[in-house]
């Protein structure tokens, strides 16, 4: 193992340090390293396909991106994706081993720390550089008996730990120094430095705070960050992300999508939020479907039966019915595609207790779920433009019924999704599908929208990550902060 690591860790949730390891990614990167990234522990339904067939978190994706590496599953050897209340689907190693309760969870993961080494050994092995990524808050100490996500890694493997925290949220100062003195001695052993980020006014008026926790902690404070106002233009993971609600009033399309419970691969509407005349509006539980939406499209879910039955608490059946019958395009992605058929049955428990839901009607199709989940990059063809399509499937379950003879698009010759015979209600697996420039540009202008014909989706991306790098290089001596990297020690 040559590589040396160093670990970001947060004082919570939501501090940046997914964007933050992304940065430094695409920084060091650009300076001649090879980096690469690593989350041991990741929570969320946001998730992408890699190309060794499995799936990672989203932001673990973006990060490989903005490193210049493709996904591979060891960048995030345990994902767990919320399916209910107080349970999750474990993925080990990019594959669905089981679905268990939270105290089942904390329970069993001592299990898992050989899949989480075994995949930082593997990148440590490719790379001069492996950036870890926490996850959550550095300080739960009433979780961190057989922790696989922060200090029980970062202790297994010696790497050392930047504290990161969030001057917006304050008391900064209080949350750096409060971890440091709730969590264990030989867990803060490992904390070389803190880190301010999201820093908005002048750098100067935080000099003495910086020296305070310095002082206090013994430790270097690095920054402060400021506030990097770019950041929305990347895909986002966490479901916080959902809460900022904004309209573009002046846009002349507007796409409205229910906020599903539990919501999943929501950075599918990424590209369309690009579209300068498009205007994507996240319903939020309690508040109704506009009238004036021209296209609703119903996302993907980690649970389509509970959802289903969420859509219906929220009134959003009759709205989404009301819209389909005044002539209002329909778009199901995925868990959105099974709730326009019939059914949804689910046989074999795969979501919870078996049984079989009533869908909303809309396509003349029906849906079983089944364990195995798919998982696999596609190279498609839009069914009507003959445009070529890009996407992913992850799903578990199989559609199929008449409007299947009529598909959203086509793979290998084989048809994929449905439309319905009035040519307005869609459906497809396919998720990442606008990311595609010339399919989004027919599909929006087909349903009425005019599309911006010079945005380059994935160089707007690219772009975005080197500003985001410019950024860190001007705000941080990362010269400095790579030398508190170090080889790790794995027994």
């Amino acid at each position: 193992m040559t590589a040396r690591a160093l670990m970001i860790m947060g004082t919570g949730s939501d501090v940046g340090k997914s964007l933050m390891v992304a940065g430094l990614c695409r920084a060091f990167k650009n300076r001649g390293l090879k980096v690469a990234p690593f989350k041991p522990q990741n929570m969320s339904n946001n998730a992408a396909v890699t190309i060794d067939g499995g799936e990672i978190g989203r932001a673990q994706a973006l990060q490989a991106r903005a490193a210049g590496l493709e996904p591979v599953t060891a960048m995030n050897p345990v994902l767990l994706k919320p399916e209910q209340e107080t349970g999750a689907q474990v993925i080990v190693r990019g594959k669905r081993i089981a679905s268990l309760s939270a105290r089942d969870y904390f329970a069993t993961r001592a299990r898992f720390m050989p899949d989480v080494l075994n995949g930082f050994e593997e990148l440590a092995a490719i790379a001069d550089l492996v950036l870890v990524e926490g996850a959550g808050s550095a300080s739960e100490i009433n979780l961190r008996e057989n922790d696989l996500a922060n200090f029980g890694f970062a202790r297994a493997a010696n790497v050392p730990v930047i504290l990161l925290g969030d001057i917006q949220r304050g008391g900064v100062i209080a949350s750096i120094v409060g971890t440091l003195k709730v969590i264990n001695p030989k867990d803060a052993n490992l904390v070389v430095a803190s880190l301010i980020n999201k820093f908005q006014g002048d750098p100067a008026l935080f000099e003495e705070g910086k020296n305070q926790i310095a002082e206090l902690t013994q430790r270097p404070c690095l920054g402060p960050v400021s506030f990097f106002v770019n950041a929305a233009k990347l895909p986002a993971e966490d479901v916080l992300a959902l809460d900022q609600v904004t309209q573009r009033k002046n846009a002349k399309f507007r796409v409205a999508v229910p906020r599903l419970s539990r919501i999943a691969n929501f950075d599918d509407l990424d590209p369309l939020k690009a579209e300068p005349e498009v205007d994507v509006v996240i319903i939020q539980p309690g508040s109704p479907i506009p009238r004036d939406a021209d296209l609703v499209i119903l996302p993907g879910s980690k649970s389509t039966r509970a959802d289903m039955e969420f859509v219906r608490q929220q009134g959003w059946d009759i709205d989404i019915l009301a819209h389909a019958r005044a002539g209002g395009a329909v778009l199901g992605i995925c868990g959105g595609y099974q709730m326009l058929g019939h059914n949804i049955a689910d046989p074999e428990g795969v979501e919870g207790a078996p049984g079989t839901s009533k869908g909303l009607g809309l396509l003349d199709v029906t849906t079983v779920l089944e364990p195995v989940k798919q998982l696999r990059v596609e190279d498609a063809t839009d069914a009507i433009s003959g445009e070529n399509l890009y996407g992913y499937h992850m799903h578990m379950g199989t559609t199929a019924g008449p409007d299947c003879d009529r598909p959203f698009a086509t793979i290998s010759g084989m048809g994929e999704g449905a439309i319905a015979q009035n040519g307005r209600i869609m459906g497809t697996y396919l998720h990442g599908l606008f990311t595609t420039d010339g399919f989004r540009r027919g599909f929006l202008e087909r349903s009425g929208a005019t599309s911006d014909a010079n945005l380059n989706y994935d160089a707007s991306v690219e772009k975005v990550l080197d500003q985001l790098a410019a950024h860190l290089e001007t705000q941080l001596d990362l010269d400095a902060l790579l030398a508190l990297a170090r080889e790790p020690f794995i027994k």
